[in-house]
């Protein structure tokens, strides 16, 4: 049984093709469970569940699956019934029915993209949270209704207990006006909020700090450019733990390649896609969200994985691909330095950010303008939830990998809304 003063922190994060959960002590803010459920939407649709040792909790259940955090207990379940994100959170749910885990939940937290300029930090969800985010829909569209969805599946399954909103846009609130305003009439601002709102907020926040752990800097004197690189993919100038400037704007379209999102376009190729192919308006922004990117430019896959084994078997497209995606972020990362006024590291997050010493090695290659010298025997080294310094250490600017981890920051704010006890830092 858990210890009575221990109840645990639900955290649901929604991507736009992919489902994170974790549960955690809510005192000391150990992991107990972990899932990941991947390629949504798609006939290959699975998650898996990974199970930690808590030294605060005893096993529970049919079977002790408390086990060593090196090896972890392991099992992954497909989704071939229903493959979106409603069925990855039921499989969720019914996975922590099944070790009798549902009546110590607490509280649960939730990542949501968009909240627009209404929210600039964490907020309890109520029925008028809700109906903002549904508003903010079509300025994130592949995001807020998976956040949703996350959502109401957790009020059904567990009435009654506190949900909290965690925004990705809440981060990017301390943006300076010259950074966060279109070059289009002022009117469209002030009657419709069209401005830049910038993304993946929760994970900078964390990973911000944890570069200057690395760095052994405190947070406040310290001028990172930070990457995070997934399915979706955003890179931010971030001086003394604030955002000054960001890839993404008004959706998480703008800025990078990504997996299925194109990133910058010229305005003016919307009337030449329309007119060229009839397609309508709404038509050609559900390309741009989800036929472009890797997947468009390689016509293979949205999957940096697939994208770079099928490259070094010599596929054109996923050869292509790679490095329009290295270049245009060695670009982004160049100029957020402009923001940041001085540059102490360029960090690297996310999946992709953590996993691809390929795609980190031809970014680095293209940022020689800033000093930047690949170790490479340390890039290789750095993979798979392992953090450090992947240049030449005795330089500054450095570049770095430093895991994010955006379920914990969740669990912060979710601890803090709701009374629990704070998790530790």
């Amino acid at each position: 049984m858990v210890q009575e003063n221990h109840k645990l922190i639900l955290v649901l994060n929604c991507g736009s093709s992919s489902l994170k959960g974790a549960l955690l002590d809510s005192i000391n803010g150990e992991l107990i469970l972990s899932c990941l459920a991947e390629k949504l939407t798609t006939p290959e649709a699975y998650i898996t569940f990974n199970y930690f040792e808590n030294p605060k909790v005893q096993p529970i259940g049919r079977r002790s699956w408390f086990v060593n955090k090196a090896g972890g207990d392991k099992h992954r379940v497909e989704l071939s019934g229903k493959t979106d994100h409603t069925g990855a959170v039921e499989a969720l749910l019914e996975e922590l029915k099944a070790h009798d885990l549902q009546g110590l939940v607490a509280a649960i937290g939730h990542r949501v993209v968009h909240g627009g300029e209404k929210y600039s930090g964490s907020v309890m969800i109520t029925d008028d949270v809700i109906a903002t985010l549904e508003e903010c829909i079509p300025l994130a569209p592949l995001h807020n209704p998976a956040n949703l969805t996350g959502i109401h599946a957790a009020q059904a399954i567990f009435p009654g207990l506190p949900n909290v909103g965690v925004f990705d846009t809440a981060f990017h609130q301390t943006m300076p006006e010259h950074a966060y305003t279109y070059a289009v009439p002022r009117e469209l601002y002030r009657q419709y909020g069209l401005r830049r709102y910038g993304f993946h907020g929760t994970s900078y926040r964390y990973v911000a700090q944890a570069a200057a752990d690395l760095l052994g800097k405190p947070l406040k004197d310290t001028a990172l450019v930070i990457a995070h690189l997934g399915n979706g993919a955003s890179v931010a100038a971030v001086l003394g733990g604030e955002s000054k400037d960001t890839s993404m704007g008004l959706t998480p379209l703008e800025g990078l390649v990504m997996g299925t999102r194109s990133g910058d376009l010229d305005p003016g190729a919307y009337g030449f896609i329309e007119e060229a192919t009839g397609m309508s308006a709404k038509e050609v922004t559900d390309m741009l969200n989800k036929k472009s990117g890797l997947l468009g430019i390689s016509e293979l896959s949205n999957d940096m994985r697939t994208i770079q084994e099928a490259a070094a078997d010599g596929h054109e497209g996923a050869k292509l691909a790679l490095e329009i995606t290295a270049y245009r972020l060695a670009k982004y990362i160049a100029s957020m330095s402009v923001a940041t006024g001085r540059l102490d590291a360029v960090v690297f997050t996310g999946g992709i950010g953590e996993n691809s010493s390929l795609i980190r090695a031809k970014t680095i290659g293209y940022l020689a303008i800033l000093g930047l010298e690949l170790d490479e025997e340390a890039n290789e080294a750095t993979r798979f939830g392992k953090a450090g310094i992947i240049t030449r250490a005795d330089r500054t600017p450095c570049a770095l990998v430093v895991p994010t981890n955006e379920e914990r920051m969740i669990a912060f704010d979710t601890r803090s809304l709701s009374g629990l006890e704070s998790p530790a830092a």
